[in-house]
């Protein structure tokens, strides 16, 4: 629950101090206290008036008293008084018990008895009638005559609160505040010390992660444990008593296996969430080529979906991890080519693709529809900076194809001379459409492979 700290409390107390009740109208002091608080903060703030109000000995004026409980009615006056969360405290001040004689010494907290007058304002309070009172002071409003103001049937809210208050458990209605009051007071309240007393003892009372004034006591829901059913043909099981004896044998290879792998998993695992450090990807491929057991890339945790994120963050091990599962014979390796032809084009695919077509020899018609899908990116991208930026790429990449002899480009030669046309204004477009020329014309029969392996270089 939230309580007021040090500095709220403070305002609080100087609100309700007595010379600022006594000088001022209910009015005037609701009014302080809502420039003071929030209504957010009116629960706690109610919470601690009420354990104030409990303390005979830390609100010793009847006006003080009667202006806390104009408090607790003005901070929800905007709703219907049954669901004032304070309203069980107006029916206990309306209705107190009849076990104590007034002038009997008692213990524990209990609320205030209210003079005939202070009753007779509470109730036309409740019934929403008070407006008039709001403009008396406190004290004032205890010493008027009762017999003036006139009665108030108050039994429609009585039922609803005592309606509201039968949806509680009995366990909650029967809780009581965890504060004793000390029935001999150290010293006179009226001596010169008794107010810094009262604010140390407030302030210890309801300051804290853990105040004790918002601590409550309430009666042990007990669990009986239920009775065991017995039979007289079972087995009762039996606990030795000493164990001293008993020794426990482990095998300490049992989860062997099962740890072979496990780095390269959490780092595959890593690498398709963010770019993986210099070191941490030379110990990834070290596991990968360390490992005994051709199927250890199935293990890694890696899925056609997760492919994507892989090539964009960590691009060589991408490369890698694809080369080990063509190497296996993997069954996916299908659809992990079917992801990196339809993923979005960029750098680092391009640059995955590159280094494939160059180790192994990949479908032909996985890169013809890589190819046509790089063209289409370019053509219909709107950003003109971007898409010149893609169409480099393009042009770098399909020249390193074409020199290293990956793709016969007799079977693309309308495609890709129809881009470069598209594109002549660029020069990398102007050089590969150049070299289409020459190869058609027979002019270069055997291009040299001078392009660079890497498209990230």
């Amino acid at each position: 629950m939230a309580t007021l700290n040090p500095k709220e409390l403070v305002s609080l107390l100087n609100i309700i101090e007595e010379d600022v009740v006594e000088k001022n109208t209910l009015e005037n002091l609701c009014s302080r206290l809502h420039q003071s608080f929030s209504k957010s903060d009116h629960f706690k703030v109610g919470t601690a008036l009420v354990t104030l109000l409990q303390q005979p000995d830390l609100l010793p004026k009847a006006s003080q008293r009667l202006a806390v409980i104009t408090f607790l009615y003005d901070m929800y006056k905007a709703d219907h008084v049954s669901t004032n969360p304070f309203a069980p405290v107006f029916i206990h001040l309306l209705n107190p018990g009849e076990g104590f004689d007034p002038g009997e010494l008692r213990f524990g907290c209990q609320l205030p008895r209210l003079v005939p007058a202070e009753r007779q304002f509470l109730t036309q309070l409740v019934a929403g009638q008070g407006k008039d009172f709001m403009k008396k002071c406190p004290a004032n409003i205890s010493s008027a005559d009762p017999t003036t103001v006139p009665q108030v049937d108050l039994t429609g809210v009585q039922l609803a609160l005592a309606e509201r208050q039968s949806e509680l458990p009995h366990t909650a209605r029967a809780t009581v505040s965890g504060i004793i009051s000390d029935p001999e007071l150290p010293q006179d309240p009226a001596s010169a010390h008794a107010g810094a007393a009262q604010r140390r003892t407030i302030e210890e009372l309801l300051v804290g992660p853990e105040p004790p004034g918002m601590k409550t006591l309430r009666p042990e829901f007990m669990r009986l444990a239920p009775p065991l059913f017995l039979r007289e043909d079972e087995m009762i099981w039996q606990d030795p008593v000493d164990f001293s004896h008993i020794t426990y044998e482990y095998d300490h290879s049992l989860l062997e296996h099962e740890e072979d792998g496990t780095e390269a998993k959490k780092l595959t695992q890593r690498a398709c969430k963010s770019t993986l450090t210099l070191g941490d990807q030379q110990r990834l491929l070290s596991e990968l080529e360390r490992s005994s057991d051709p199927l250890v890339v199935s293990g890694l945790g890696l899925t056609p979906a997760k492919l994507p994120d892989l090539v964009e963050n960590n691009p060589m091990i991408a490369i890698e991890i694809l080369l080990k599962l063509m190497q296996e014979g993997s069954s996916q390796i299908t659809e992990y080519f079917s992801v990196l032809v339809n993923m979005e084009m960029s750098l680092h695919s391009m640059e995955v693709v590159n280094r494939l077509t160059t180790a192994v020899e990949l479908p032909t018609e996985f890169v013809h529809l890589y190819i046509s899908n790089c063209i289409s990116t370019c053509e219909t991208i709107k950003d003109k900076y971007m898409q010149n930026r893609l169409v480099r790429l393009v042009c770098v990449f399909l020249q390193s194809l074409i020199r290293n002899k990956i793709i016969n480009v007799q079977e693309l030669f309308i495609e890709v001379q129809a881009f470069c046309i598209e594109f002549s204004r660029i020069r990398e477009a102007a050089a590969l459409f150049r070299l289409l020329k020459q190869l058609d014309s027979g002019e270069l029969v055997d291009p040299a492979k001078g392009s660079p392996p890497s498209l990230l270089k």
